[in-house]
C-alpha cells in the first residue's frame, strides 16, 4: 500500500534500501531539475564537502547515498537518489533529498512529486510512500524534499518541502557548506559547451562535465528491470568514490562547494 503522505507527517522505513525518486511533468517553460543528497549530522550540518551528493559528485564515499540519473517517463522526466541505509555512516543522522532548478523558480515545475521506494532485491515496484511537493511561494530554487532519518535502531521518512529562494548555494551553506561562486564563475566562463550525453532524456549536463563511471570491484548479474524504469540493485556492495583523484570535481557552471 502506498502511503499518500501530507507535509510533516513520516512513515516508518523497514527496507534496508531505498530509493528516492523526483518526478515532474516537462513543458516549454519548465525548467530542468536535479536530484541531489546531504548527509547531516545531529547538528543540521555536514561533516566534509564529500557529504553532499549532486551532479557533479554522484556517489558518496562510502558507497551508501548515490545519483541514479534522470529518466524520461511519459510526459514527466525523473532523477533520483537512491540509499543503502545499512552502510550509511553512523556519524550520519539525517539524509535530506533535494530538489533544485538552477536559478529558476519552482513555481514554473509541474506536477513535482517525490516517491520513496523500497530499493531491496525483490522490494515491489509500487513505491512505499509518495509526497506532492508544493513550494510555499513559488519563489524558491531549492527545495528539501524530505529525509531520511534516524529514530532507534531503525529508519524513517518524513515529507518536507522547505524551500530556499537562494538555491542550492543557500540550502549548502545553510548546512555547512561554503560557497566560493567566484571560482565557480570562472570555471563556467572557461568551460566549453559540449553535446547532451546519450540516454539522459532531460538531463542538460554535459558529458565532458561529467565525473568517470566508477567501476564496482564485485558485480553480480543484473536484476530485471521493475516497472517504475530502475534497476533492482543486488545485494549492495559500496563503492568508494576516488578519494584523492583532482579529476573526479570537474568544473561545473554553477557554484563550487567547499568545507566551511
Amino acid at each position: 500500500m502506498t502511503h499518500a503522505m501530507q507535509k510533516g507527517s513520516n512513515i516508518p522505513v523497514t527496507a534496508t534500501a531505498v530509493r528516492a525518486v523526483l518526478r515532474w511533468t516537462t513543458g516549454p517553460e519548465v525548467p530542468d531539475v536535479d536530484a541531489s543528497a546531504l548527509l547531516v549530522g545531529a547538528d543540521g550540518r555536514v561533516r566534509s564537502d564529500e557529504d553532499f551528493v549532486f551532479y557533479n559528485q554522484p556517489r558518496h564515499p562510502s558507497g551508501s547515498v548515490w545519483r541514479l540519473g534522470k529518466k524520461q517517463v511519459g510526459d514527466g522526466v525523473t532523477d533520483a537518489v537512491q540509499a543503502d541505509l545499512r552502510a550509511v555512516p553512523p556519524v550520519v543522522d539525517r539524509v535530506l533529498v533535494v530538489a533544485s532548478a538552477e536559478d529558476v523558480p519552482f513555481e514554473q515545475v509541474r506536477d513535482l512529486r517525490i516517491q520513496l521506494y523500497d530499493a531491496t532485491p525483490g522490494g515491489a515496484p509500487e513505491p512505499l510512500a509518495h509526497f506532492d511537493v508544493r513550494p510555499e511561494t513559488g519563489a524558491e530554487t531549492a527545495l528539501i524534499c524530505g529525509e531520511l532519518y534516524r529514530r532507534g535502531e531503525g529508519w524513517k521518512f518524513r515529507a518536507l518541502g522547505e524551500g530556499y529562494s537562494d538555491g542550492l548555494v543557500g540550502l549548502a551553506t545553510d548546512h555547512g557548506i561554503s560557497v566560493d561562486e567566484n571560482a565557480a564563475e570562472a570555471a563556467g566562463a572557461a568551460a566549453e559547451p559540449a553535446p547532451a550525453a546519450a540516454g539522459t532524456p532531460g538531463d542538460d549536463r554535459t558529458a565532458a562535465m561529467r565525473p568517470p563511471v566508477q567501476t564496482p570491484v564485485t558485480q553480480a548479474p543484473p536484476a530485471a528491470q521493475p516497472a517504475y524504469g530502475y534497476p533492482q540493485p543486488v545485494s549492495p556492495v559500496p563503492v568508494p568514490a576516488p578519494g584523492g583523484d583532482p579529476s573526479f570535481r570537474l568544473p561545473v557552471q554553477g557554484p563550487q562547494f567547499i568545507r566551511r
